[in-house]
């Protein structure tokens, strides 16, 4: 699934810490009412439990929030886990195949700029979140029910309309991180909840091979694996009843704090384009060119890894499942360590070089694919964790809408056409001439990155600054604004 990035105006907003009673197991908070005075919360607003500012009714509402795109995540890539089967079953090429990830990402070539608008004029967050799930259920079913009934062009529909609510359903999340999660919780809650989307692919690969063979021991054929999908289904089932509930919390969170609606805080103007300096072209052309060489890739890597090292299903979906796994565990670790040194460009640079070398080692060797997967995932962690921040170091903060909502319609673009053509080369040509397609594509974001190097080194820029070199930059520019 598509990386994303979210901006909030409201991060230095300070909250009030409420006094407690430990033995009453009350609090003492005050919120504001509409007019900015101060009121004294009472009720059962009031007590530790329940109060939205304080102990469990926070991390309840947080659990929640993780679980908000669990089933979108596992679903996403249920092609990729029965690759073969749906192949067999449906009677489909590769290319066709690969359409069903293609036709998820053509919905977001431009959803991903409306998706904050939608939430914020239009639905409303808590509206929003549950149509955007609702719309990702029913679009894994209509998907299920294609299979079910032998019809393939059923189950592309289905891919198309789980696409549209997918991404949004991603905006809607980060939506609610920001408005319950502020300063330095902000950063730990979203390293959190990618670590569990990525759970949810890593789920998705160990289990559905296992779920299709037991429902083949009542069922056969297409009607087996549209059953296996129908089940799969249920953690979208799971993720909107998790939206249903947030939506409750969030009410009542807003009512007893006198809060407004949450609001993505994403600010779409394409004139904006113009402004925007040549670095940020660069790095869109790093994203592209990098993620193409992830997602379409383990999309079709199971049927890969059985034919090159004549492994059985279930272990060709574990060998895949391995970059989302170290994802999860990595993804926190890492961004920390790109917050605390900086260094940008050089993290990225290492990133898209590993990543280059494993798909080497995978094309060129016979070595056991565990490892250049495992290291594939480090590699795929720190690149997400340094490249996405660059683009808030070069675009000022109110363009920050637009120019992550143009990346991520560059990037689902790429990942719509370049799924169909890594389809079509493995028809015609194979699996060796993918793989070196990927490390073509692999080569241009390593030369992209050493342009942004050299360009941003001449230019005295400040993307592979070190923090504390970045800090004291930032620091003598505010005295400068104050003076």
């Amino acid at each position: 699934m598509v990386e994303s990035s979210v901006q909030s105006d409201a991060d230095d907003n300070s909250q009030q810490v409420p006094s407690v009673d430990v033995i009453s197991g009350t609090v003492e908070p005050h919120s504001n009412d509409a007019e900015g005075h101060e009121e004294e919360i009472s009720g059962c607003g009031a007590t530790y439990c329940c109060n939205p500012e304080w102990g469990p009714f926070r991390f309840i509402a947080l659990f929640f929030m993780c679980f908000l795109g669990f089933g979108s995540y596992f679903c996403f890539d249920t092609p990729g886990s029965l690759q073969d089967y749906i192949k067999d079953e449906m009677k489909v090429d590769t290319v066709q195949f690969a359409s069903l990830y293609s036709l998820y990402s053509w919905p977001n070539v431009v959803l991903c700029f409306i998706g904050g608008f939608l939430i914020d004029r239009v639905f409303g967050i808590r509206w929003g979140t549950i149509i955007f799930s609702t719309i990702v259920t029913g679009g894994q079913y209509v998907y299920a029910l294609g299979a079910l009934v032998n019809q393939f062009w059923l189950m592309q529909v289905g891919r198309f309309i789980f696409g549209i609510g997918g991404e949004s359903l991603a905006v809607a999340q980060n939506t609610y991180t920001v408005s319950w999660f502020k300063g330095k919780e902000l950063n730990t809650v979203f390293g959190l909840q990618l670590s569990m989307a990525r759970v949810g692919s890593t789920v998705n690969f160990l289990s559905m091979v296992p779920l299709y063979e037991w429902v083949q021991t009542f069922s056969e054929g297409y009607q087996a694996l549209g059953y296996s999908l129908l089940f799969a289904g249920i953690t979208c089932v799971f993720s909107l009843g998790c939206a249903l509930i947030l939506g409750v919390l969030d009410k009542k969170r807003s009512k007893v704090l006198h809060l407004d609606a949450a609001k993505s805080g994403e600010k779409i103007k394409l004139s904006d384009i113009l402004t925007f300096p040549a670095s940020f072209w660069l790095i869109s052309v790093i994203c592209v060119a990098y993620y193409v060489a992830i997602f379409p890739f383990i999309g079709l890597a199971k049927v890969f890894f059985m034919r090159k090292y004549d492994l059985d299903a279930t272990t060709a979906n574990s060998v895949s499942s391995v970059v989302y796994l170290i994802s999860a565990i990595a993804s926190p670790i890492l961004g920390n360590l790109v917050d605390r040194t900086g260094r940008n460009v050089t993290w990225v640079f290492m990133a898209v070089l590993v990543t280059l070398g494993c798909h080497a080692v995978l094309t060129f060797t016979f070595w056991s694919p565990f490892i250049p997967m495992s290291i594939l995932g480090l590699a795929y962690s720190l690149l997400a964790s340094a490249l996405w921040p660059m683009v808030a170091l070069i675009i000022p903060e109110h363009q920050l809408g637009t120019a992550y909502g143009i990346m991520q319609s560059v990037q689902n673009l790429g990942l719509a056409v370049i799924s169909i053509v890594a389809g079509l080369i493995v028809d015609t040509s194979g699996y060796m001439m993918l793989e070196m397609f990927y490390m073509i594509w692999l080569c241009i974001a390593l030369l992209s990155t050493v342009i942004v190097w050299l360009s941003d080194s001449a230019g005295n820029g400040k993307l592979n600054l070190s923090h504390s070199k970045r800090n004291n930059l930032e620091e003598d520019r505010e005295s400068l604004l104050s003076s």
